[in-house]
């Protein structure tokens, strides 16, 4: 797929949320942005919830593809969050007892700057940075998001990692009063998933605080969440509360709850099957029918050389 840069655009130029969603479109033609900033806070939750705030977008990213975006009222209310429930059409309702403010993301491991970093400290650390993709989460349906956030690589050389860590662990919150799901032995919790720290490098993988023009939703994984768009969706991580950086690879939830079945790498490939169903295609939510499976989610330019000379079927 044809990936191409684009030149900036003013924010008074950007679709309005309404638009797009009626449209199913959001500026034809691009999928990667970055966003100027928080604009226009107000405090419109209980306590403990995040500011309802829009985020303003300054111009386009240097990825782009052509895709109609999922509808949001779709991307919010079909999700996958084990730690309320299995059940995809239940996170959104359940989830609302989780309070993401304040919040504290802690960074340990092998790194010269060990921190315990405040949310809104995190939100605002880059100048400008916040990017926006649409993402093609593929799992067995597949939805296109236009995710906030900052560029993962970004934040990774702020924490200086020392010449010995060759992966990052990250690890969900752990609080079953709050996520009713880790009262059950769904998976061994807390959740826990890992990149090779080559892989976190890779421009395209993001730590998201929001999406289409807000912050994110509880059910999307609040306050921050992994995006990571060449790979499954299970490898994004959803309420981060810790980023461990180590030498050996980490043993990540699926993987240890099904070896067979979710590994490591997890990167989408239509060739790999799993075990209980094809991965050859997909099925878009909104859509009817099913379509072809894209290598790397369409992004095998861009992050397939992280792989070369990999066996895919032993590593997947």
């Amino acid at each position: 797929m044809l990936l191409k840069t684009t030149p900036g655009i003013k924010p008074s130029e950007v679709t309005d949320k309404k638009l797009y969603i009626s449209r199913r479109q959001f500026i034809s033609g691009s999928a990667a942005l970055i966003a100027s900033g928080l604009v226009g806070s107000s405090f419109l939750g209980k306590p403990g919830d995040a500011p309802q705030e829009k985020l303003a977008i300054a111009k386009r990213g240097e990825y782009t593809i052509s895709e109609s975006i999922t509808p949001y009222e779709e991307a919010t209310g079909y999700t996958n969050f084990y730690e309320f429930s299995t059940g995809k059409r239940s996170v959104k309702e359940l989830s609302k007892s989780l309070r993401t403010r304040p919040w504290t993301l802690s960074v340990e491991g092998l790194v010269e700057k060990p921190k315990k970093y405040d949310i809104e400290e995190l939100i605002h650390m880059f100048p400008l940075e916040e990017r926006v993709y649409r993402w093609r989460c593929v799992e067995a349906w597949s939805m296109v998001i236009p995710w906030i956030g900052f560029p993962l690589a970004g934040f990774i050389k702020k924490c200086e990692p020392t010449s010995k860590a060759e992966y990052v662990e990250f690890t969900t919150l752990y609080d079953p009063e709050q996520m009713p799901g880790q009262q059950t032995k769904a998976l061994d919790w807390p959740y826990i998933e890992g990149l090779r720290l080559d892989e976190a490098m890779h421009p395209l993988a993001l730590v998201a605080v929001g999406m289409y023009d807000e912050m994110l939703p509880n059910q999307n994984g609040a306050p921050l969440r992994l995006v990571i768009p060449w790979k499954y969706g299970f490898k994004s991580i959803k309420s981060i509360v810790r980023v461990r950086f180590v030498e050996k690879m980490p043993r990540s939830s699926w993987t240890k709850k099904r070896p067979e079945e979710y590994g490591f790498y997890a990167n989408v490939n239509p060739n790999v099957d799993h075990p209980r169903w094809s991965q050859a295609s997909e099925r878009r939510i909104g859509e009817e029918g099913r379509r072809k499976t894209l290598m790397f989610n369409g992004y095998a330019d861009q992050a397939g050389h992280l792989y070369s000379g990999m066996n895919l079927k032993k590593f997947y």
